[in-house]
């Protein structure tokens, strides 16, 4: 369960099940991968030449990650996940379908699968995988749970509000960035040390034992004997420290790629959530004349491929996603860097190149469209572009403004 900010509407929440919280992809060519529908899944796949070693599927998923998720269909078909491909990353705690591939079996095979709470809507052959961030972005049917009894009216089903990045970027115990910190830094030992000890926002008793034990005594051969069995990431750190002690880069690569990723593009997040933070209260929403925008494309979504000055028209606002390749910086970005003690070239991270961050762009404000809201169902609908936070505009929507 998720709760949102109290305003007007009172103690609201979501995700109390799954079924409250159900997430569709956009594809695309802007084709929405409906819950249960039956889809031509030729239509999804680009034309290409070579052979076609691929089989690219919708899968729909209740109760899973995706990266879980598509680890049991591939070892089900006899497959490693680096013959898995995916569109975007999906909550766990809902019902989603996404765009996925593998390499190496037939889309029969994937139709005959038989997985608890997983589910192949539409399987086809194709030359070429599904890469991270081939889609338009997200529909999303969201049941809010909580509300009084009065009249909810919707003014817009078409708009922007501030595109912060959710607080499910920064880790259950809100340390992603500190890890991520230490890493641009080069503290191997301190970044593996607070993923394995800092006991802040931890809320499992047994695991706040475990780390401060491991903190108090350093003695990694024993903690494989008490930390718990669940904390698979964290065991197999502590696995190859109890073999090879001191050497924290090593360990660190035991977690996956995806996860070291997430705690420097949390750093970036952090960044880039001050400078909407600013925003947000100096104004304005729309683009500043000689300030970097990026263009719609044929959705009406944010297209990252057309970044240009703006001189008039229409676009949206943008802010850097800090990396080594980020050519201007603002001066309260910089600002930003200097208090957490980190420098563009750090994003050339030393001894550990595989989680280098070249920089890119985000744009300020983020568009929703299709906004509408169902009093018999108490449910929400709303689309947004591929990387914007659904709690994040549920929270603006409920927390921050009062119905009219």
């Amino acid at each position: 369960m998720i709760r949102l900010s109290k305003s007007v509407f009172g103690d609201v929440s979501i995700k109390d099940e799954p079924e409250d919280f159900v997430v569709n992809e956009i594809a695309n060519n802007g084709t929405l991968l409906e819950t249960d529908a039956q889809i031509d899944c030729k239509k999804l796949v680009a034309d290409g030449d070579g052979e076609k070693k691929f089989s690219v599927f919708v899968m729909q998923k209740r109760n899973w990650n995706t990266a879980q998720a598509l680890k049991e269909v591939a070892r089900r078909l006899g497959r490693g996940m680096k013959s898995v491909g995916f569109a975007g990353t999906k909550d766990r705690r809902a019902i989603t379908t996404q765009l996925c591939s593998i390499y190496g079996a037939s889309p029969e095979q994937l139709m005959r699968l038989s997985i608890k709470d997983i589910k192949i809507n539409c399987a086809c052959l194709s030359a070429a995988p599904i890469r991270l961030g081939e889609l338009k972005g997200n529909n999303f049917k969201v049941r809010v749970n909580g509300l009084p009894e009065r009249e909810i009216r919707l003014e817009y089903k078409y708009g922007v509000f501030p595109n912060y990045f959710g607080e499910q970027r920064f880790g259950m115990r809100k340390n992603n960035s500190d890890v991520g910190i230490m890493l641009l830094k080069g503290d191997m030992e301190g970044a593996a040390l607070a993923f394995l000890t800092d006991t802040q926002n931890e809320s499992d008793e047994e695991a706040v034992g475990a780390r401060n034990r491991l903190k108090s005594e350093m003695d990694f051969k024993a903690a494989l004997s008490y930390f718990p069995r669940r904390l698979k990431y964290e065991r197999s750190m502590i696995d190859y420290l109890s073999k090879y002690n001191g050497n924290y880069a090593n360990a660190l690569r035991k977690l996956p790629r995806q996860l070291l990723m997430m705690f420097v593009h949390s750093v970036e997040d952090r960044i880039f959530n001050s400078v909407v933070e600013r925003r947000v209260v100096e104004g304005p929403v729309e683009p500043v004349r000689g300030e970097m925008v990026c263009l719609s494309d044929d959705y009406g979504f944010p297209d990252y491929k057309q970044i240009a000055r703006y001189e008039s028209g229409t676009g949206f606002p943008v802010a850097n996603l800090i990396g080594y390749d980020t050519k201007e910086i603002s001066g309260y970005e910089l600002e930003e860097m200097e208090k957490l003690g980190i420098e563009l070239s750090d994003f050339k991270v030393v001894g550990m190149p595989e989680i280098n961050c070249k920089g890119s762009y985000r744009a300020i404000f983020s568009p929703y469209r299709g906004l509408s809201w169902n009093d018999v169902e108490k449910e929400m609908r709303f689309s947004l572009p591929a990387g914007g936070y659904a709690t994040v505009f549920l929270n603006e929507f409920f927390g921050m403004r009062e119905a009219t």
